[in-house]
């Protein structure tokens, strides 16, 4: 009997390690009619009681990783892949491009997040008017100024998520010198804390991480001073903005990966609110990238055992005398 005739009485079996067998087989076949019966018959069965989603989700996974267009753009809708090792939006766009793509997403909102992740992979889908345009923030375009972005590999069996330059395999940054206060900390309300803390809330709400941030009247070296950091070294713009996007895209040690183009986007939303620019969202490109070049950017060490996810950041904008600083970590083990 093909793959394909045992769906009907392994999905009513309900085994789940017979049904990710019987996955394999069917993509080895490249049978993909089949792949999406079986994903559809394994959601059925959950309106019945039987707890079949993760077959369900690894069927959608490797429909949107390995599946031609046709098959791995409907993949991509409302509600699946939320047991995937990423969202399918950035799953299908590692292995798929635009031209293939377009056409064949149904959701408009999650055929833009597919544009952007495409876009970060060097496409320049500027002028594509088959990207839903009112629902695009940041362009679909990376910018002179940008830098590589560290970008998830995806495979079968599992997925490669690599950290910027300047970031060790656990992502704690090498720190060196010294920093002194100069002002007080503060601002609960204040539109750079709130965007700084939202660049890991995927550790914080969805894992067992721990984030503060500030604002302090000095410069860079104050804030770090501010969270009781000692230890700084500087960072270059791009290699801070690269940092910020991953921090953004990661769900750290147990929540869901948000993906990259979420990275990014809460990068440049930072970037704004410490250039106070968001009163100009969305912030033309140019005018944003030469705000970057008038930020200085510290990395510092964060307290605790140095595995599981780091950031220690801060920022001074020298022309307006205020400096922020976050400093979040999401240990593996979950012992913050």
């Amino acid at each position: 009997m093909t793959a394909a005739g045992r769906i009907p009485e392994t999905v009513e079996r309900g085994d789940i390690d017979e049904l990710i067998g019987l996955i394999d087989g069917l993509c080895l076949d490249a049978d993909w009619d089949g792949l999406t019966d079986l994903a559809r018959r394994c959601r059925a069965a959950l309106e019945r009681g039987r707890q079949l989603w993760p077959a369900a989700a690894h069927a959608d996974y490797r429909l949107a990783l390995e599946a031609p267009a046709a098959w791995a753009g409907p993949a991509v809708a409302p509600g699946r892949g939320r047991f995937a090792p990423g969202p399918l939006t950035e799953v299908v766009a590692s292995t798929h491009g635009w031209s293939e793509l377009a056409g064949e997403l149904p959701d408009p909102a999650l055929a833009a997040v597919v544009a952007q992740e495409r876009a970060l992979r060097g496409e320049d889908l500027t002028a594509d008017r088959r990207v839903p345009a009112q629902l695009i923030e940041v362009p679909l375009a990376l910018q002179p100024w940008e830098p590589d972005y560290p970008l998830a590999t995806y495979r079968p069996d599992g997925a490669e998520f690599p950290s910027p330059a300047g970031l060790d395999a656990e992502g704690s940054p090498a720190g060196a010198g010294a920093a002194r206060p100069t002002g007080v900390a503060g601002g609960g309300a204040d539109d750079g804390v709130r965007a700084l803390r939202d660049l890991v809330a995927g550790w914080t709400e969805a894992s067992s991480g721990r984030a503060d941030a500030v604002v302090v009247e000095g410069d860079a070296r104050a804030a770090a001073a501010a969270l009781g950091m000692a230890a700084v070294t500087e960072l270059a713009p791009d290699d801070a903005l690269a940092r910020m996007a991953w921090c953004g895209a990661s769900g750290g040690a147990h929540g869901r990966r948000r993906g990259m183009a979420s990275g990014r986007f809460g990068a440049w939303w930072a970037l704004a609110a410490v250039s106070d620019r968001l009163d100009d969202w969305p912030v033309p490109p140019e005018q944003l990238g030469a705000a970057l070049d008038r930020l200085e950017f510290l990395a510092f060490e964060v307290p605790g055992p140095p595995t599981g996810w780091r950031l220690g950041l801060a920022i001074g904008a020298p022309g307006s005398g205020r400096a922020w600083a976050v400093s979040a970590r999401d240990p593996a083990d979950g012992a913050v």
